[in-house]
């Protein structure tokens, strides 16, 4: 036996018995392990000499299945680190620090619904390294998995067969269609969205498609981010929905293709 697969078969032993009947129609714990591992794959960042993975995993959970883990969250995040350490052994990945794994509550995912969000976050208090990535927090988007005959799997809005649609955001005259799962929004050139506004940060904001739905995250900024007035960190956004960054208003919009 694996290593691996005995941290899975642990994972699994935290909910058999009794309270294993409680998740056939819940996201399962050894599912939520594997999409991790899967998510830190995905991710890889080639270096000089390494391959980095990120350090910082986010699981979003429906009410209801977040609730499941009442009483036993701390034994299954901790767990779930004990997976993905072994699984960066095991396939040489370098991380800046160990593995940390949060579990939050997402009220717009169904039961049997999760998503993952990942980031790279620096260590504090060392001199920097030239061959690590860059300083500061690297956000990745979060990705959505949904139940489909018995199995979960990552969807896109085309597999949930709904009309293509256009997201964009404008400003200050200008139009940019949102196109990929995330749109940095910054000064620094390399952003998606560059914004020559001196109370915007480098790397202020991300747009990230989550499924059907966008969302706009705030990178760790100096200023912060509104939306329709209100300072949030992280919000869904909707058609018509105002975002203030720095002194920056951008309007998001999403529209039928002619």
């Amino acid at each position: 036996m694996t290593l691996l697969r005995g941290i899975e078969q642990k994972i699994e032993a935290l909910f058999e018995g009794v309270f294993g009947r409680a998740f056939r129609t819940h996201v399962q714990p050894v599912e939520l392990a594997r999409k991790l591992a899967k998510e830190m794959d995905d991710h890889r960042t080639v270096s000089v000499s390494r391959v980095y993975v990120p350090n910082e995993y986010t699981l979003y959970l429906s009410p209801s299945d977040h609730a499941q883990f009442s009483g036993y969250e701390g034994s299954l995040i901790e767990e779930l680190r004990t997976y993905l350490t072994e699984h960066a052994r095991r396939e040489n990945y370098a991380l800046l620090t160990a593995p940390r794994v949060l579990m939050e509550t997402d009220a717009d995912l169904s039961k049997g619904e999760f998503g993952i969000a990942t980031r790279t976050v620096q260590p504090t208090r060392r001199a920097p390294d030239p061959t690590e990535p860059p300083q500061g927090v690297e956000a990745g988007h979060t990705m959505i998995y949904r139940p489909r005959g018995g199995t979960t799997e990552a969807v896109s809005p085309a597999q949930l067969g709904l009309e293509r649609e256009l997201a964009t955001l404008t400003w200050d005259g200008q139009r940019r269609e949102l196109q990929g799962r995330r749109v940095l929004l910054g000064r620094s050139r390399e952003c998606e969205i560059q914004l020559d506004d001196p109370n915007v940060s480098r790397r202020h904001a991300e747009v990230r498609q989550e499924g059907a739905s966008y969302w706009v995250v705030d990178l760790d900024s100096t200023n912060g981010i509104e939306i329709n007035g209100r300072r949030l960190k992280r919000a869904k956004l909707e058609d018509g929905d105002r975002l203030t960054v720095g002194s920056t208003e951008l309007v998001f919009r999403r529209e039928q293709p002619e």
